[in-house]
């Protein structure tokens, strides 16, 4: 084989991408985690994972990193998963790619025992009904967003008074795809979310995202922020948890973790695919995951 392993990125990230603090930040922390392996004489390579002129035989790993135009490419992204999962070995596991990709898998983690925000799941070309919603469940404000996405695409944030004003948008985007409806989580603005990071189920470090005033996403290509938090045992242990309930174990996972409408503990997203782990934050963590990978494969 030519390669051990191969990081993969989405093909906006390579090619001299315009260097804004987004852009940079991904390459700085692609890099990160290429240097780790690179120490430890792995022979690496970051790719795209849609590079047609790739032959993934010549690898013998993949890992899954910044891929973050795969819910804009789905459909061709699925193809291409169920190829290569015979090509190479993938980290995170295929099983845990399809199984994290639809936010469908809360369901899973709420049968598991893990607290989420109550979910109502409206699958593509079934009719909604808001005013039923917001009546039925007693909810002021809702958020409501695909179940297969990413950087807050198409996720919208209505009341019982606005929600007219996107009403026909959602039914059309309804042909398509599926959608979560989750009450809003108002501890999002006046808190945040909170991101721990795992690696073989263990505790590396932890970030805090805030929504710039005005807004509830935390997302920093929306104007979010992010800074190092010193999470509490409890929120520790609840990810922890939240990790052992997966199945297969992943080798890499981010929690993000809210306080939900009862000011109870609950998990918004755990991401296994492409998560933004901020390297940059905690460059150990990218020795961790680097050394769990060669001591497991090589």
């Amino acid at each position: 084989m030519v390669y051990d392993i191969v990081l993969l990125t989405a093909k906006k990230f390579l090619n001299s991408p315009t260097l804004n603090k987004y852009n940079s930040n991904v390459i700085l922390e692609d890099n990160i985690v290429k240097d780790e392996l690179d120490k430890l004489g792995l022979k690496t390579k970051i790719i795209s994972w849609s590079d047609k002129n790739f032959d993934f035989t010549q690898t013998k790993l993949a890992l899954f990193r910044t891929i973050w135009d795969y819910f804009d490419r789905f459909i061709e992204f699925k193809i291409w998963l169920e190829k290569v999962k015979n090509q190479t070995i993938l980290i995170n596991s295929y099983q845990t790619i399809n199984w994290n990709m639809d936010k469908h898998y809360l369901l899973d983690l709420q049968n598991n025992g893990i607290n989420i925000p109550e979910s109502i799941f409206i699958h593509k070309g079934e009719k909604i009904n808001f005013q039923e919603i917001f009546k039925n469940k007693k909810f002021n404000e809702i958020v409501i967003k695909p179940t297969v996405s990413g950087a807050a695409r198409n996720t919208f944030r209505l009341s019982k008074s606005n929600y007219q004003q996107k009403e026909k948008l959602i039914i059309n985007l309804l042909k398509t795809q599926d959608f979560i409806i989750q009450p809003f989580i108002k501890s999002i603005t006046s808190f945040g979310e909170i991101s721990i990071m795992l690696i073989n189920g263990e505790y590396t470090h932890s970030v805090i995202k805030k929504a710039k005033k005005g807004d509830y996403r935390v997302q920093d290509d929306h104007g979010g922020s992010v800074e190092l938090f010193i999470p509490t045992k409890e929120q520790i242990n609840f990810a922890i948890k939240t990790y052992n309930a997966c199945n297969p174990k992943p080798l890499y996972a981010r929690v993000d973790i809210i306080i939900d409408n009862n000011q109870k503990l609950a998990i918004s997203e755990i991401e296994l695919i492409e998560p933004e782990f901020w390297y940059r934050f905690n460059k150990l963590s990218a020795t961790k995951i680097a050394k769990s990978i060669k001591s497991k494969y090589f």
